[in-house]
């Protein structure tokens, strides 16, 4: 069955129009269909030669793994019995972390907000309480946890929960001061509420307010401490249903922390304060501390501080106990940066966040609440981050992060991945990153070290790059759905330091960010990196295993429109000069310059948005720059961002484009080859003959790459954008039309695509020749030929020629990428030169000779003399046929919408196109037919930064920004999807509960038991009757079979399926029943209707009727 949507081929179907205008040489055109008939000539035999092996059963899209960290966190949990940690978020979603590998993201329906996580403590469970006042509960014991229950509350709001260890009845407190309670097994609200009104005194006139705190007493099980905002706090006698006693303070409450005996408890309250409570003496507490109030002279009560807004009091057997706390700062220190602070005897400890302080935990060594804690660590969940403190040391340092939570460091502005690339560069990346890493951290295992997770079948390396608004570049080994940094490349470093006020001179182009990564390109064979930056220019690096102290080579290129046309109408033919701007002079006494177009004389001229360090720089191994490009302003107008970039290490050169023109670079022997206007590369071959024209005056600069804010952005506004805007939001904001009108509106034509290929340039070629693809935003098409040194000897010598060949091939809409097939149909890979070290230390001859891999084809007979060139737009896509320039096959992708990202791929040993439409659609086409294999309404683009990384890879992958700090990954193959399960980790692993300390005698002497306290009998049915039905409903959730299968085994299991199978029982008993109702009452009227028809005939003979 294909799976492609069967409607989406029809609209192709009819949507498709004959390609008579298909451009220069497009021959008879194709048809209309989606993958025209063969067309004359010999366009008709390769089709028949070429056995396309993908079908639309090879194609499936599932959600793989998240990696980084949860945009806006909320809540946090912890397991200490299977050491799992859970983050909950403002966006409805739960991340479960274990040991490295282990890392699980799910997602409520609802989008609510997460306001509490509780875990069954060892039972693979999880509890979640949401802003939409509903209750979930999440199976672990699958490796996709699904939901078994909800609970909608329906008249309060829930404000906090608390689940005893142990126990399946959970106590909910809600904001009208009530607290409800919640068997676990079968999420049915029990019978059993304590009322505000009955919990506090009679006398009392004023609510008390939402309720802040639940917990059990440690002592027992049967005595409830509930904590209302207003500073009420009350101890519940679960048994006789009233309170035992009552503690009322003058600041409101935040938390609640027991002593492990349960005879004392703390209170953190909203004035920085700190109140120690025993239960013996209610009237008031034995000890208030506010522990960063200053003391006053004249022994006043110190001055009050910023609210603390959660206490932990954990006890040690051997020592004195921890206090924790989050907040409670003094309030004459605005500026102070948040803080926790670990109070253990007389010592107090402040550490200091970069973030505001979400939640914090700490980690103790048994999950009992009535035996000494031993806590060990405390887990702070910041706004934009997640540490873990080593509380056994006294200096209390961090351990190392082992997750890919520093994503968003920097924000991410770009994206490349690489699947399937060659096995060494992981290893040798790792070997250059790992000599930065920081010292300092605890020396202890990770304390998250729960679940399990083994590497799975699919064994290829793959390597994820980001780039980021500081100019930083980060690489990650992404194999087997997990991500772990590599190595980090600071791009920045190539360029003088601003100083404080001079960072206007850029201002023009860039507000803030002016090293922004905004394109990569990257060649793993050849290890030749290059990066474009934000303020127009490119950086070329070399990989060495060598540390060296050099200078860094610079090139300077003037790309601008021509001049007036009313000065020169006719087209002006700017030969491509070489580096005239290298004599300019120094760079560092024009950089401080503030003035793009000076009012009074001066005009900015030949200036680069920033200067490149003009002393050696000491460059260690790894990326080391060996060429910085830039842009340079041109009679007051600032250089216009880049759109496109290309490199070929086996040519020695890099390309780069924008909405002015092309420049083609001789990175090894330091050159400008080209550099042309956009008009100028057509030469006599425009088909509209425009004439060039003058650049606009009233510049238009959008916002920044950084700017990632998750606001839905107005796509028809973006793309009916004038490709004079060309700016950072390059990938939406090219001109979306390909009309004559939007040609003589404005002469000015983007570079979007570059590709240097062997590949026949002209008609009447016999043999391939080195070329360089040029794709524009008007749907142009133009191959200029580059002519090589003869010899390797020669190439550092003998210059490179680059000339337009006369080819003008179109499309509908900007170019987004270009492959070439052999006339097999296999994909040929570009030229590259083996990787070597540059700056190795064997300098003879034989290592200085470069070793290039051109991937021609094959000159025998059986392999055919002729290529495809495969040329995907934001609109259609086409196949044509080389030499004769023949268009094979058309497929209009879109017709309401245009492509975002388009790339050409491997897939089952086979070639495919993927393509991600702006609508939210990924679609594969076949090649080189272009057939349709899959079509599904995956995502649609709310804003700018799933449209700036999304991108695909080999072997079915693909990946994009789904929040400022999360990579989320996706397959569309139907291989992977199927192996799935088998990749991800385990979450619930078989675990002994530790046994309690205090059983038996001393435990029955000197507090309640948990045989004396039956929970069952005081909240079940039978004693405490039902609770009302619009107080809450009860929602079977979805992950009811599959949670069995995963908790087979398991005395949970026996349960689980027990229960839906009452469930589903109770189910079938109450449709029987309705069925037999209906059928009764239909009985019964028809028994009436007969009854009724009989008196009326009943003394009629026949012949009357």
């Amino acid at each position: 069955m294909k799976k492609f949507n069967f409607r989406k081929v029809l609209d192709g179907l009819t949507a498709a129009s004959p390609v008579g205008s298909s451009g220069g040489g497009s021959g008879s055109g194709a048809g209309g269909s989606v993958h025209p008939g063969g067309t004359a000539g010999a366009a008709g035999t390769p089709r028949e030669e070429i056995q396309e092996t993908l079908t639309s059963d090879y194609f499936q899209i599932c959600k793989t793994v998240r990696h980084g960290f949860p945009y806006l966190p909320t809540a946090l949990a912890f397991d200490p019995v299977q050491k799992i940690l859970a983050i909950g978020t403002r966006t409805g979603a739960i991340r479960i972390l274990g040991r490295p590998g282990v890392d699980c993201y799910c997602q409520h329906e609802s989008g609510a907000a997460v306001l509490q996580l509780q875990f069954l403590i060892n039972e693979g469970a999880l509890v979640s309480a949401c802003a939409d006042d509903a209750l979930h509960l999440w199976n672990l014991r699958q490796k996709r946890p699904a939901i078994l229950h909800s609970l909608k509350f329906n008249r309060e709001r829930i404000t906090y929960c608390h689940l005893p260890f142990q126990s399946k009845w959970l106590y909910v407190g809600t904001e009208r001061g009530n607290t409800h309670i919640v068997n676990i097994e079968s999420f049915i609200l029990s019978g059993y509420v304590i009322m505000w009104n009955k919990a506090i005194e009679l006398s009392t006139k004023t609510h008390p307010g939402p309720v802040v705190h639940l917990s059990d007493s440690p002592r027992d099980e049967g005595k409830l401490l509930i904590g209302y905002e207003n500073g009420t706090i009350v101890f519940w006698d679960l048994r006789s249903k009233r309170a035992d006693l009552r503690a009322y303070y003058d600041e409101a409450i935040h938390s609640v922390a027991w002593h492990h005996e349960g005879k004392q408890f703390m209170c953190s309250h909203s004035d920085g304060s700190l109140t120690l409570w025993n239960l013996k003496n209610p009237n008031r507490p034995f000890q208030t501390t506010i522990p960063h109030g200053k003391v006053q002279r004249d022994g006043k009560k110190p001055e009050s501080c910023k609210p603390i807004l959660k206490v932990e009091y954990k006890t040690c057997k051997n020592s004195e106990p921890f206090v924790v706390f989050s907040g409670g700062l003094s309030y004459d220190k605005p500026c102070r940066r948040p803080s926790l602070t670990i109070m253990h005897g007389k010592a107090i400890t402040v550490l200091e966040m970069d973030h505001p302080i979400v939640d914090f935990l700490t980690l103790c060594e048994t999950p009992y609440p009535n035996e000494f804690q031993e806590p060990y660590a405390v887990v702070v969940l910041l706004e934009k981050d997640l540490i873990v403190v080593d509380l056994t040391q006294t200096n209390f340092p961090i351990f190392e992060n082992p997750y890919p939570i520093d994503i968003h460091e920097s924000p991410v502005t770009c994206t490349e991945y690489f699947a399937d690339c060659p096995p060494d560069l992981i290893p040798v990346l790792y070997s250059v990153g790992a000599k930065h890493k920081k010292q300092g951290y605890s020396n202890k295992e990770w304390p998250i070290s729960g679940g399990a997770w083994n590497l799975g079948a699919q064994t290829y390396p793959e390597i994820i790059i980001t780039g980021h608004a500081d100019g930083s570049v980060k690489f990650w080994d992404a194999s087997a759905i997990t991500l772990q940094m590599l190595y980090k490349l600071k791009t920045s470093k190539v360029f003088e330091k601003q100083k404080v006020g001079e960072g206007k001179a850029t201002a023009e182009i860039v507000e803030e960010d002016p090293f922004a990564v905004q394109m990569m390109y990257w060649c793993p064979e050849s290890r030749i990196f290059c990066v474009a930056g934000v303020s127009a220019y490119v950086i070329v690096y070399r990989f060495s295993k060598h540390e060296v102290n050099t200078e860094i080579a610079s090139l300077e290129v003037r790309l601008q429109c021509e001049v007036e046309d009313i000065i020169t109408p006719e087209p002006e033919t700017n030969p491509p000069f070489p580096d005239a701007s290298s004599q300019l002079p120094s760079l560092k006494s024009l950089s401080g310059s503030t003035n793009t177009v000076a009012c009074e004389g001066t005009m900015k001229d030949s200036i680069p948005c920033l200067s490149v360090k003009a002393r050696p720089v000491r460059m260690p191994p790894g990326y080391q720059a060996d060429l910085v490009i830039q842009l340079v302003w041109v009679d007051g107008e600032p250089p216009q961002q880049i759109t496109s970039l290309a490199v070929n290490s086996a040519y020695g050169l890099v390309a780069f484009g924008n909405c002015n023109g092309l420049a083609v670079v001789d990175f090894m022997q330091k050159t400008v080859l080209l550099s042309m206007g956009t008009l100028d590369l057509y030469g006599s071959s425009d088909p509209y003959q425009r004439q060039p024209r003058s650049p606009r005056k009233n510049r238009q600069f959008a916002a920044g790459l950084t700017e990632l804010s998750d606001s839905p952005v107005s796509l028809e506004l973006e793309r009916c954008k004038s490709p004079t805007s060309e700016n950072r939001e390059n990938s939406f904001s090219r001109s979306r039309s390909s009309s004559v009108s939007s040609i003589d509106r404005d002469s000015k034509e983007a570079i979007t695509a570059l590709f240097f290929m062997e590949s026949f340039a002209r008609k009447n070629d016999s043999a391939v020749s080195s070329c360089l693809w040029v794709g524009t935003g008007l749907g142009m098409v133009i191959i200029l030929s580059l002519n090589l040194p003869a010899s390797d000897d020669l190439r550092q010598s003998e210059p490179v020629m680059v000339s337009p060949s006369g080819t003008v091939l179109t499309l509908k809409g900007a170019v987004l990428t270009f492959a070439c097939l052999d006339c097999m149909g296999t994909l040929t890979h570009q030229p590259y030169e083996v990787w070597r070290d540059p700056h190795s230390a064997d300098d003879g001859d034989k290592a200085r000779k470069r070793k290039l891999v051109m991937h021609s084809p094959s000159s025998s007979q059986d392999m055919g003399d002729h290529q495809f060139a495969v040329i995907c737009s934001e609109k259609q896509a086409k196949v044509f046929s080389l030499p004769s320039q023949t268009c094979l096959y058309v497929h209009n992708i879109t017709e309401t919408s245009f492509l975002l990202r388009a790339d050409v791929v491997t897939l089952c040993n086979s070639v495919c196109l993927a393509c991600f439409c702006a609508n939210g659609h990924i679609m594969t086409l076949s090649l080189p037919s272009l057939r349709p294999l899959l079509d599904m309404n995956y995502l649609p683009v709310t804003d700018m930064r799933i449209a700036r990384t999304f991108c695909f890879t080999n072997e079915g992958q693909a990946l994009y920004l789904s929040s400022p700090t999360e990579i989320q990954r996706l397959t569309y193959s139907q291989e992977m999807c199927d192996n799935l399960q088998d990749m991800l980790g385990d979450l619930f692993t078989p675990v002994e509960t530790p046994e309690a300390q205090n059983r038996g005698f001393l435990k029955g002497l000197f507090g309640g038991s948990g045989q004396a306290f039956d929970r069952e009998e005081l909240f079940g049915e039978a004693t405490a009757g039902k609770a009302s039905r619009s107080l809450a409903q009860h929602i079977p959730g979805s992950g009811g079979i599959e949670g069995v299968r995963g908790a087979a085994g398991g005395v949970i299991g026996d349960l689980t399926r027990a229960r839906i199978a009452l469930d589903e029982r109770g189910q079938k008993l109450g449709e029987l029943d309705e069925r037999t109702a209906s059928m009764m009452a239909s009985a019964e009227a028809f028994s009436k209707h007969a009854h009724e028809v009989m008196l009326k005939y009943k003394d009629k003979k026949w012949y009357q009727f």
